[in-house]
Formats: C-alpha cells, sequence, structure tokens
C-alpha cells in the first residue's frame, strides 16, 4: 500500500504537461506489452494490467484538474 501512495503523490505533483507526456509514455509501453504479450515474448503477463491502472490513474488526475479548474472559474466553493 505504501508504494502506491508513493506513486500517486508522485503523480499527483506533476504538472499537467508532465502528466500529458507520461500517459503518452505509458499508453507506448502497453501497446508494446501488449504485442510481446501476443507473440509469447514476455512471461510476467500482469504487466498489461498495471499500466492499465497507471493510465487510469493519471487521466483520473487529469479529470480532478479539470473540475477544479471548472468549479474556480464559476467561483463554486467546494
Amino acid at each position: 500500500m505504501a508504494k502506491k501512495r508513493e506513486t500517486l503523490k508522485e503523480l499527483r505533483d506533476m504538472s499537467d504537461a508532465d502528466l500529458v507526456k507520461e500517459l503518452d509514455e505509458t499508453h507506448r509501453q502497453l501497446f508494446t506489452t501488449r504485442l510481446q504479450v501476443s507473440t509469447r515474448q514476455l512471461a510476467n503477463t500482469s504487466v498489461p494490467r498495471r499500466l492499465k491502472r497507471r493510465i487510469a490513474q493519471i487521466k483520473t488526475i487529469q479529470h480532478e484538474r479539470e473540475l477544479t479548474a471548472a468549479y474556480a472559474a464559476a467561483g463554486v466553493e467546494q
């Protein structure tokens, strides 16, 4: 659990541009690992699942930031 919190904290500390870069890189890694799994070059088949989870975490953080900015622009207090 502690490691998961650390990685989430690292993601939350990233800027918006860094998150976009990280998302793009993770998508590339997912594509590569899917190919490796399908050609039986990758022994650890849990890697694509972890990459999909990381993509979901990044997208969640991006969405939270979008909502926060929208609420701030509308002048709504949380």
